[in-house]
């Protein structure tokens, strides 16, 4: 196996192991499943095959980078490979009520809008990379998508306890309630502005792509 096939082989791993995690997450809502154990092992499991999806995205990259080993497949396949992966888990997170359908919508408007772009980029020999706000945009989706599974392989308790647990702060020498769902819905705000400004920031430096050219008169 050679150094170039590798970020090809984690990219298609992770195609599937996300496959696998929307199959084991929706079975275990499933009433034929009764057993509280066996329900935890189902979320749990999808749990982990999310996390080493999220890893093979972080490492595909790495290795194809270290060994110059940038291939047309892994060009069209990697970024796929990870919509794919956000779009399953962040269903997933609103059929469980974790996460506010309004979130996945603008998350993956953008992302389908930076997918045109990029299409319409590769037509006119022009590579988009991806820059500081698009990596942070990542890293964020996947720190939330890290944090909201918790809760959810944890079965109805935990997500009872993200939405009635109530955290104590200290202002001005009083303490003050914050409910922890605000706090949650406070982080994907933010994830949302960064996501739609990551998005902006590309269609404004490859504006040129998609503007009529300015004629001189």
């Amino acid at each position: 196996m050679s150094m170039k096939n590798i970020p090809n082989i984690l990219t298609v791993s992770r195609i599937i192991a996300v496959v696998i995690f929307v199959i084991l997450a929706t079975l275990a809502d499933y009433p034929f499943f009764q057993d509280k154990d066996c329900i935890f092992g189902i979320r749990l499991s999808a749990y982990i095959l999310a996390v080493f999806a999220a890893l093979t995205d972080l490492l595909d990259g790495y290795l194809a980078r270290k060994y110059n080993q940038i291939s047309d497949f892994g060009a069209l396949m990697d970024p796929l490979a990870d919509k794919i992966f956000v779009t399953g888990a962040m269903l997933i997170l609103v059929e469980y009520r974790l996460m506010p359908a309004v979130v996945v919508f603008a998350v993956l408007s953008r992302e389908f809008m930076v997918t045109g772009l990029r299409t319409l980029a590769a037509k006119k020999q022009v590579v988009i990379s991806a820059d500081r706000w698009g990596k942070l945009k990542t890293a964020l989706q996947m720190t939330m998508l890290a944090i909201a599974g918790i809760p959810w392989f944890s079965g109805t308790d935990g997500i009872k306890c993200l939405r009635e647990t109530v955290l104590g702060i200290s202002i001005g020498g009083g303490i003050v309630g914050i409910r922890l769902w605000y706090v949650w819905l406070v982080f994907l705000f933010v994830i949302v502005l960064v996501t739609v400004l990551s998005g902006i920031g590309y269609f404004w430096r490859y504006r040129g792509l998609f503007l009529p050219e300015k004629k001189d008169e």
